[in-house]
């Protein structure tokens, strides 16, 4: 069997590696690859096997037990057993060439692992985050067994770090982290960070665990506004008289205004005549959306044309909180995922298009998804994305916020709403 042959950027990761690390790359660079190169080579494997020079030769008989904590659709969809299959590895005893124990599971089930010892475990998409049930697995996990964790996004904040930083032996707890490196705001009802202290000690061991890969794209993205109506004197009412029409009550918070702003603009006809426009001139395409109501108008305009009995061969699949379907495989397609449930965890190669039919709050989230097409091995060098909006000012706002790379804010926003409501 030929050698699990790796890109460069990936090899050179693989050298700068250690427990413990990070290993940061974008979406679609391989790092489940690169991370299995890594434990492949920490269980006695030869480097000439990963740079194409030799043929497999095994690992150490029995390498270390090998525990991956991903997502629940990676787990679902055996994403890791494909990536496994190059090493000889599988979790089927059956086709495992070796007799060590391969698991993939999903962060849900990472208690079930807090008590195995002297095992590899590769975390997957970056969730130990916050000092919740995940995060006492996950330190009590480190501190017996070699781990490394993949993320493309490892830390917004350094709050985000205080896990993995604890997990590394730079602190005992998140008090010491706390007591050394965090100012709270005095005037703040909850606690908030005001600054942080010393952050050039931060910065260093952030660098001391991170491993960047050097991925350079081969793709190239388009991603195109396509502005459509809304119906502008329902908004206005809704701004002036603060009364949602849909529940026929007032509106209690910033939160129920931005979303029946939101739903107003997102269901006018106007959208969803330009999306079967861009679907005509795409006929395979990712749909990404918000809300429930947003799903009930997509499925009524697609199931409707994979009934009408066209001669072309069509069809419409679901991801979501509640459906979980895999991407067709007809000649015609459309693939309907929810932000929140799709946006990580999955990739899809057979197509070059995603439309966004509304915009989603978070940055890193519109990030991820975006990068659900964009892989090394997609055959498409042009990747097209569409991002359905309106001039109304909560969708401009919204992508002010994206375009400066931050997260939108409904309080914030609400409140920015009354004060020039005031001022008039």
């Amino acid at each position: 069997m030929a050698g699990v042959e790796l890109y460069d950027y990936q090899q050179d990761a693989v050298q700068k590696m250690k427990n413990g690390c990070i290993l940061c790359g974008g979406v679609g660079s391989g790092k489940s690859r690169t991370a299995l190169a890594y434990y492949y080579l920490q269980n006695d494997g030869e480097a000439g096997c990963l740079v194409g020079l030799e043929d497999y030769i095994p690992m150490g008989d029995p390498p270390k037990d090998l525990y991956i904590i991903t997502t629940a659709r990676k787990r679902d969809t055996l994403e890791w057993e494909g990536e496994l299959s190059p090493f000889l590895l599988s979790t089927n005893s059956e086709h495992n060439l070796y007799r060590n124990k391969v698991v993939v599971d999903s962060w849900n089930n990472i208690k079930k692992y807090a008590e195995v010892t002297d095992a590899f475990f590769i975390f997957d998409e970056q969730r130990v985050v916050g000092s919740g049930a995940w995060v006492k697995s996950f330190l009590k996990i480190a501190r017996r067994n070699q781990w490394i964790l993949l993320s493309a996004t490892p830390g917004d904040t350094w709050q985000d770090y205080i896990p993995v930083f604890i997990a590394n032996g730079f602190y005992r707890n998140r008090t010491e982290f706390t007591r050394e490196h965090i100012v709270y705001s005095r005037f703040s009802k909850f606690p908030k960070v005001d600054r942080y202290l010393n952050v050039g000690r931060l910065i260093r061991q952030r660098n001391d665990i991170l491993v960047n890969m050097d991925f350079k794209r081969t793709t190239v993205s388009h991603h195109e506004d396509v502005f459509v109506k809304y119906n502008i004197e329902k908004y206005k009412d809704v701004a002036r008289n603060r009364w949602n029409p849909y529940k026929d009550e007032p509106i209690i918070n910033a939160g129920e205004l931005c979303y029946v702003w939101r739903k107003i603009v997102n269901t006018d006809e106007s959208r969803q005549v330009a999306l079967l426009e861009i679907v005509e001139k795409h006929p395979r395409a990712i749909i990404f959306y918000n809300f429930d109501y947003e799903l009930e108008l997509l499925r009524e305009m697609f199931l409707g044309r994979a009934d009408c009995g066209d001669t072309g061969e069509f069809e419409m699949a679901e991801w979501n909180g509640h459906t979980h379907q895999p991407i067709p495989d007809a000649k015609s397609w459309v693939y309907l995922v929810q932000y929140n449930a799709g946006a990580e965890g999955w990739n899809c190669i057979k197509t070059d298009t995603i439309i966004f039919y509304s915009q989603n709050y978070s940055y890193k989230i519109m990030q991820q998804s975006a990068g659900r097409i964009d892989r090394l091995n997609t055959p498409y060098k042009d990747l097209y994305y569409y991002h359905l909006k309106t001039r109304s000012g909560i969708d401009l706002a919204i992508s002010r916020a994206l375009r400066d790379k931050k997260d939108f804010n409904e309080s914030r926003y609400g409140k920015w709403i009354e004060r020039r409501r005031n001022e008039k």
